[in-house]
């Protein structure tokens, strides 16, 4: 019963959060964003990922396979073709990408409503971690253990309050880099009062 409760206040909560940011979800799915920074919170340098680790980008392709990977322009020319086995948005208002399993959109909430119900990956880059950051339910952050000279991009600042952070798995040797997981936090204040409200709300729109 309390598992149901608290699945119930997270589906509305969640709910409450798309009102708000104008976010129309055709069904329920998960919004995730998933990122690898520096100490100094860098993610890109001259146009590329500043770092080569073995093992790192293997999260990437664990959690994205099947589900549909998000990202900017400049991102998505880097890669220069789909992802395999993903469904993949292209963040851009200058150009149109067509083909298999591939689309574009011009804000990262209209990508979330073309996903049509699958999970969803925000992979980038600074602008669209940016738009992104307040509609999440979670982020995958791969903290690297190095600092970045003379990078060019960086990962927009956000309140980690508002966030429950757990440490999911470290490099072999715990020195290359921590994966850490920051689930958007359920408990607000005034709970009760709040539970009620969304409760209603909830109710309101499913009838």
């Amino acid at each position: 019963l309390h598992s149901l409760r608290r699945r119930q206040r997270q589906m509305c909560i969640r709910d409450r959060i798309d009102k708000e940011n104008g976010i129309c979800r055709r069904e329920y799915h998960m919004i995730g964003l998933i990122v690898a920074r520096s100490k100094n919170n860098c993610i890109g340098k001259n146009g590329k990922i500043p770092w080569k680790i073995k093992g790192e980008q293997k999260q990437f392709k664990e959690l994205t396979t099947g589900n549909v990977v998000v990202m900017g322009r400049n991102s998505y020319d880097e890669i220069g073709h789909p992802l395999p086995n993903r469904e993949t948005i292209v963040i851009s208002k200058s150009k149109k990408y067509v083909g298999r399993n591939i689309h574009t959109a011009s804000s990262v909430k209209e990508a979330i409503e073309l996903a049509k119900g699958k999970d969803v990956y925000i992979a980038g880059g600074y602008g669209v971690y940016k738009e992104a950051i307040p509609l999440v339910d979670v982020m995958y952050i791969t903290e690297i253990n190095i600092n970045i000279e003379q990078g060019d991009v960086f990962f927009p600042e956000f309140d980690e309050n508002d966030f429950d952070i757990t440490i999911e798995e470290m490099s072999e040797d715990n020195e290359q880099f921590t994966r850490k997981i920051y689930r958007r936090k359920v408990a607000v204040k005034n709970r009760n009062f709040k539970e009620q409200r969304y409760e209603y709300y909830c109710t309101a729109v499913s009838s």
